[in-house]
């Protein structure tokens, strides 16, 4: 392989859940930049038209609710139709409830399991096939610094990125075999719609900065560069693996 290829996504077919905003909004931009076909999915259908309008490249938007798992496979399929199969799927979306574990309901609970951890699963199962008859595919998932530690009001979204990393190894063993990796970014404290109540915070913005080895919280932008790198073939023999891009954060 020449070197010129390491990062070379012409003509693969990506799949990105979460697309509407933030970091799979991030991802979108970043493989359609290095020419990738990207379909982009979530809710908010006039947020995915607007991205898709101000892109370059060649993209399809696709709006889908992944929290309800019966249609997951009916989701697959419509991914499937503006490119092809699906070389590349980067499960993006998710959600925190940031409940206190003593007002935890079930509803929450199960809410944050289905979005975080189950419809990631299904999804890549639903995929997976296409993929295989190609001999090459890539998943990448988002793990969370959550995913190793403890924060206030992250019971049930600490839980699910904890079950996301192992999911991710599990993934790794089921479908390496036939030229399918799968590995997760773990991105440290960058503000998005997500996080919109941590940044709302300045102390604690700041106290989360400063926690970094680098001295600085992340921005959407930090994630392209790993990101291609997972999806590209410079990664054929990364698998399993949980690249936390946090600025060293974990490393305190």
């Amino acid at each position: 392989m020449q070197a010129s290829d390491f990062f070379d996504l012409t003509g693969k077919v990506a799949v990105v859940t979460g697309a509407s905003s933030g970091l799979g909004q991030g991802a979108c931009t970043a493989l359609a930049a290095r020419g990738a076909l990207v379909v982009a999915v979530a809710r908010r259908k006039n947020k995915l038209q607007a991205w898709s309008d101000t892109t370059q490249g060649e993209t399809a938007i696709l709006e889908a609710d992944l929290s309800d798992r019966a249609g997951l496979s009916d989701i697959a399929s419509e991914a499937s139709k503006p490119f092809g199969k699906p070389d590349i799927l980067i499960n993006a979306a998710g959600i925190n409830t940031r409940q206190p574990a003593d007002e935890m309901t079930d509803e929450l609970w199960d809410l944050t399991q289905n979005l975080n951890v189950a419809a990631p699963f299904f999804l890549a199962k639903a995929l997976v096939p296409g993929m295989r008859s190609k001999g090459w595919g890539r998943i990448i998932n988002f793990a969370s610094l959550q995913s190793r530690r403890a924060l206030k009001n992250g019971i049930s979204y600490g839980t699910s990125k904890g079950a996301v990393e192992q999911m991710t190894r599990a993934m790794a063993e089921a479908w390496s075999r036939y030229g399918i990796t799968a590995n997760a970014i773990a991105p440290g404290f960058v503000q998005t719609e997500l996080t919109e109540a941590v940044f709302a915070d300045l102390e604690l913005t700041e106290k989360n900065a400063n926690q970094t080895c680098i001295g600085r919280n992340g921005e959407i932008s930090d994630m392209d560069g790993p990101m291609i790198f997972l999806c590209a073939p410079a990664s054929n023999y990364v698998t399993g693996q949980i690249l936390f891009v946090d600025g060293g954060y974990i490393a305190k």
